[in-house]
């Protein structure tokens, strides 16, 4: 009984590391940082908002090896520090084709 709370619990350790993502904001990063940083954790938060306004966030991923098995990225875009609409990849549902 004892090993498998212990399994447990180091399963269930590894399975939040699996599912943490990264949060950046990208008002407070060049076009190219936000690329940098996508490309190398592949997927990120991203997050910007209007001065006085809510924050907006949303995913965004380098590749389409980052969308779940049904979706496909499409271009998105960002306001950075030094672009107000930097292209970046987000994941869409597709449709099925019917």
């Amino acid at each position: 009984m004892r090993g498998t709370v212990v399994l447990a619990l180091a399963l269930s350790t590894l399975s939040y590391d699996a599912l943490a993502i990264s949060r950046y904001n990208t008002l407070t990063m060049s076009c190219t940082e936000v690329w940098a940083t996508l490309r190398r954790d592949g997927a990120a938060i991203l997050s910007y908002g209007k001065r006085g306004g809510p924050p907006l966030y949303d995913r965004y991923v380098s590749h389409g090896g980052y969308c779940n098995g049904t979706d496909s990225p499409k271009a998105a875009f960002v306001p950075t520090s030094d672009s107000k609409a930097c292209q970046v990849l987000k994941c869409y549902q597709t449709s099925p084709i019917r």
